[in-house]
């Protein structure tokens, strides 16, 4: 069917896949600005750099300490979360009973000097950062060729996605988070640490954000600007999604990826601007996003 319309198999299944790896990117960023924003009110503008930041201390752990990619997996959500607690506790917490313009200001202006810093240091070029050994090569699928990393990149997406959802969602833990936004004094009665509850869950974000850019690292070249050029296109797939939203953040991010990688195909002058006119749309028949809930 797809050689009637004059493209090859390989280039369509290619392109997919493609728009896989870049949902899976949406879906987890879009998650942590989901979190952030359902639970503490605040829209995070730093996340672009956080989700930098992660790829770059994988790339520094590997230069520096001589720690493999599994390490950094593990290492680089803990330290990025730990400078985004620092954060919260310092500047962020003073703003959870303005508007949310003035939060908006802030991780704005902490996005640019953050992105500044790294470009002082290590310039734009991109810097390498290899496949482990252990996912390197692929395999010859029959319709394409499908290489190991990409393919591990959308599982451990989806398998993080599917976690933090049946926590937050399904878990007493969860329960906690989701009333400490709604009602904090009834929550502090049950002796929880409200304060602290919302630190952790911010650091929580933040971590989710430098766990995708580990993903990232072998795929596109660690330069600072790799979190400016992604953080617009994942605002849009919020948005898309419902603010605040967790399902809406992991089945849009997804979703809108595999249409970008469609649009491509048959329509690459769109591809750009596709997740942008879908989200415009989406504003007109449901402001609140699709899985959005009205106030």
């Amino acid at each position: 069917m797809f050689e009637l319309l004059g493209i090859p198999p390989q280039a369509l299944f290619g392109q997919l896949l493609l728009g896989l790896i870049n949902g899976s990117f949406y879906a987890i960023l879009s998650l942590g600005l989901a979190i952030i924003f359902g639970l503490l009110n605040i829209i995070n503008f730093t996340h672009g750099a956080q989700y930098m930041m992660g790829a770059f201390v994988a790339w520094m752990l590997l230069n520096y300490l001589g720690v493999p990619y599994w390490g950094a997996l593990l290492i680089a959500p803990v330290v990025v979360g730990a400078t985004g607690i620092v954060l919260e506790r310092l500047l962020i917490s003073r703003l959870y009973h303005l508007d949310h313009l003035y939060g908006l200001l802030l991780t704005f202006g902490l996005a640019l000097v953050i992105t500044g810093l790294f470009r002082n240091y290590y310039g734009i070029s991109g810097l390498p950062y290899g496949i482990p050994a252990q996912l390197s090569g692929g395999q010859n699928l029959g319709f394409m060729f499908l290489p190991n990393y990409r393919g591990w990149v959308v599982i451990a997406s989806l398998v993080v996605c599917i976690s933090t959802w049946f926590i937050i969602e399904k878990t007493k833990l969860g329960a906690y988070l989701r009333a400490a936004t709604e009602n904090p004094t009834m929550v502090g009665a049950f002796g929880i640490n409200v304060p602290r509850l919302i630190t952790l869950t911010y650091g929580f974000g933040v971590g989710l954000a430098a766990f995708a850019g580990v993903l990232a690292a072998p795929i596109y070249s660690v330069n600072p600007n790799m979190g400016a050029d992604l953080i617009i296109v994942v605002f849009a797939v919020v948005v898309i999604g419902g603010m605040g939203s967790i399902l809406g953040s992991i089945v849009t991010g997804f979703g809108l990826g595999l249409i970008e990688g469609l649009t491509r195909v048959f329509y690459p002058e769109g591809s750009a601007v596709v997740i942008f006119v879908i989200m415009a749309i989406v504003l007109l028949v449901k402001p609140a996003g699709l899985f959005g809930r009205t106030a």
